[in-house]
């Protein structure tokens, strides 16, 4: 194949792209959707206006910002509420007295948290790269981005969308939501009023949780939900309820019944029934995550022999794309559009 043969850093190069469906149309009448998971997280610092940015560049249809809240109750985006490994917060001795440990889903933590941190506050950080022993050329941009509002992603989406000329969907995902309700700042009501004071339709933003009741809370919004699903245990927010029975057909029907996705890790989609018994649902379906670096591809795909070495990514991409999953979630969005043209 000849793609396999191109320098994987030519993919930067901006390519086009469809834009974001309607939940409602039928798997075959487009190609899959590629997600930039947290922008191009395999290129810049995730969850920055440069990695959003890279990512819709490179050809990605939406891009996907995780939300946490501020002490002052402002969404931003980050992977985590909790941030040393994320922000330069570990280098400002003015906020050496914020660093505790807290338990967010039955898990302690330790570190230093968005919700004790003011918006202003929080702007005096700036952003390094999570993973730099496995990204460490991404390093070079650490110390150069702010973190994000969400609103300021809908607006950058909003002017990538016109300057590129198709629409750019947002992809925000609720972390910990039940967490966040115990502590008096609930994502949800934030969220909602996001979407209807910037009047966010169907084909701008698709709506995502790990737990069903903070779908649940949003429904009749007017844009897609999309249930993720993790690999092992099951949501916080039902105890006893596992994402293995969510899968099963049973499952689906109930999941379609609020939701119009699912978004499981692309391990149980191989070599399983989950994309037809979804589709027979009525569900779409958009696994995570895609990433090109040996340790996260299968043993077939690996090439070379360091883990940080780069595989064989579009052999992946084209076997989920035969497979027929109507999204992926990818670190890479470039080179999963590039495997999509085939």
């Amino acid at each position: 194949m000849h793609l396999r043969r191109r320098s994987l850093l030519l993919a930067a190069a901006a390519t086009p792209a469809v834009a974001a469906v309607p939940a409602h149309a039928a798997p075959a009448e487009r190609r899959p959707v590629v997600i930039g998971h947290r922008g191009a997280a395999g290129w810049r610092p995730e969850h920055t206006a440069a990695s959003y940015t890279y990512a819709v560049q490179t050809g990605a249809d939406w891009i996907e910002p995780d939300l946490v809240p501020t002490k002052d109750h402002v969404l931003v985006v980050r992977h985590e509420n909790e941030i040393s490994q994320t922000t330069d917060v570990a280098a400002h001795p003015e906020f050496a007295d914020r660093r505790t440990t807290k338990t967010v889903d039955g898990r302690a933590v330790t570190g230093w948290f968005t919700e004790d941190f003011t918006l202003a506050e929080l702007k005096t950080l700036r952003a390094v790269e999570r993973l730099p022993q496995v990204r460490n050329r991404n390093t070079v941009f650490d110390g150069r981005e702010e973190v994000m509002t969400f609103q300021e992603v809908v607006e950058l989406a909003r002017r990538l969308s016109r300057t590129h000329g198709r629409t750019i969907a947002v992809f925000p995902e609720t972390k910990h939501p039940t967490y966040f309700r115990s502590i008096g700042l609930p994502l949800e009501p934030k969220l909602v009023a996001a979407i209807r004071r910037n009047r966010l339709g169907r084909r701008e933003c698709v709506v995502q949780s790990f737990e069903p009741t903070s779908l649940k809370r949003m429904t009749g919004l007017g844009v897609p939900l999309w249930q993720a699903l993790g690999t092992t245990g099951g949501p916080y927010d039902l105890p006893g309820r596992t994402y293995k029975e969510m899968m099963t057909p049973a499952g689906l029907a109930e999941i379609a019944q609020y939701a119009d996705w699912i978004g499981p890790d692309k391990s149980s989609v191989a070599a399983t029934s989950l994309v037809a018994d979804a589709h027979a649902a009525g569900l779409r379906i958009g696994p995570y995550t895609f990433r090109a670096e040996n340790q996260f591809l299968p043993a077939d795909f690996r090439r070379g022999s360091g883990a940080n070495d780069f595989g064989d990514a579009f052999a992946e991409y084209a076997l989920y794309y035969r497979l027929g999953v109507d999204a992926v979630v990818t670190d890479f969005p470039d080179l999963a559009v590039m495997a999509r043209r085939g």
